[in-house]
């Protein structure tokens, strides 16, 4: 039995296989996503390259070859490890930027495009296209398992510890950071960015919640919320925190008072840059408490 397939994560293996004509992405989309594009006003935030080995890559999973993107220091490594999950618009410059951030910090960043056997996001107009003919149609499951393949592609590359394993994820990818959390039993900490806790079970797609998990984390979770989300009531959080509780998780909820959705999304209305840097802070050091460092 390999680290990957521990008995553990058995709740969220595919049931099914992926064949390589289900791939409808083979390549990342450049720029933004055109459904947020930005505007002349906001404050995006580009990385340097500089110092750096970073780029589209292939990551093989079960049917084909994934896109997705990596960003490491330049040298010798291996560094510590982490997967960067999507918001729901894909693996576009936004998250590619994130990497680049990681990387900067002396981390080996990986973001696959989780989406790459659905459809394209980069090319739909709004998000309700995108959760209608895409998102509504990606399995917890797949996810799961893509993920997996993601570190695995990572310890293969030499540059990487996967011993020193940590996740995190915006939007639909703070839902899955929870998610992966409680999967992979060799995950060291996670950050979730204002993912949703609660939630109506879908079966076969999403048969769980962040909320339906908690008693099962493998690793300590710090999950990072807009006091003004109104897609994230506050008591949703609440319960969140009452059911780590229950489970004596060690796990922390931050809730920032007044703060929207997407609040560390720079390219877009929502960005806040003293709640962005607070939680980009809050984030390294709990990495660095848990092992990811």
């Amino acid at each position: 039995m390999n680290d990957l397939t521990h008995p553990d994560a058995a709740p969220f293996q595919p049931k099914t296989s992926f064949t390589r004509r289900e791939f409808v992405v083979s390549s990342l989309a450049v720029g933004f996503a055109l459904a947020v594009q930005p505007d002349a006003n906001a404050e995006v935030v580009v990385t340097s390259t500089d110092g750096l080995t970073a780029g589209e890559i292939k990551i093989p999973v079960a049917g084909g070859d994934m896109p997705g993107y990596r960003a490491m220091p330049e040298g010798a490594g291996p560094f510590p490890t982490v997967l960067v999950v999507q918001e729901i618009f894909g693996v576009h410059e936004h998250i590619r930027d994130v990497c680049r951030r990681f990387a900067k910090a002396g981390y080996f960043a990986v973001a696959p495009e989780l989406y790459a056997r659905q459809g394209d996001v980069s090319k739909l107009a709004s998000t309700d296209e995108i959760v209608k003919n895409v998102v509504s149609k990606v399995p917890d499951a797949q996810v799961m398992a893509d993920l997996d393949s993601a570190v695995a592609w990572a310890k293969s590359s030499g540059k990487a510890n996967t011993d020193k394993l940590g996740i995190t994820g915006f939007c639909w990818g703070g839902r899955i950071t929870w998610l992966y959390a409680a999967h992979n039993p060799r995950l060291k900490a996670a950050a979730a960015w204002y993912g949703r806790l609660v939630g109506e079970a879908k079966p076969p797609i999403n048969p769980r919640h962040p909320i339906d998990v908690a008693g099962e984390l493998k690793a300590p979770v710090l999950g990072l919320y807009g006091g003004a989300d109104n897609g994230i009531p506050l008591d949703t959080v609440d319960k969140m925190r009452a059911a780590l509780k229950e489970a004596g998780k060690a796990s922390e909820l931050v809730v920032y008072p007044d703060m929207p959705h997407g609040f560390h999304a720079d390219y877009r209305p929502s960005y806040r840059k003293a709640a962005a840097d607070d939680g980009w802070k809050r984030l390294l050091a709990w990495f660095k408490a848990n092992g990811v460092a």
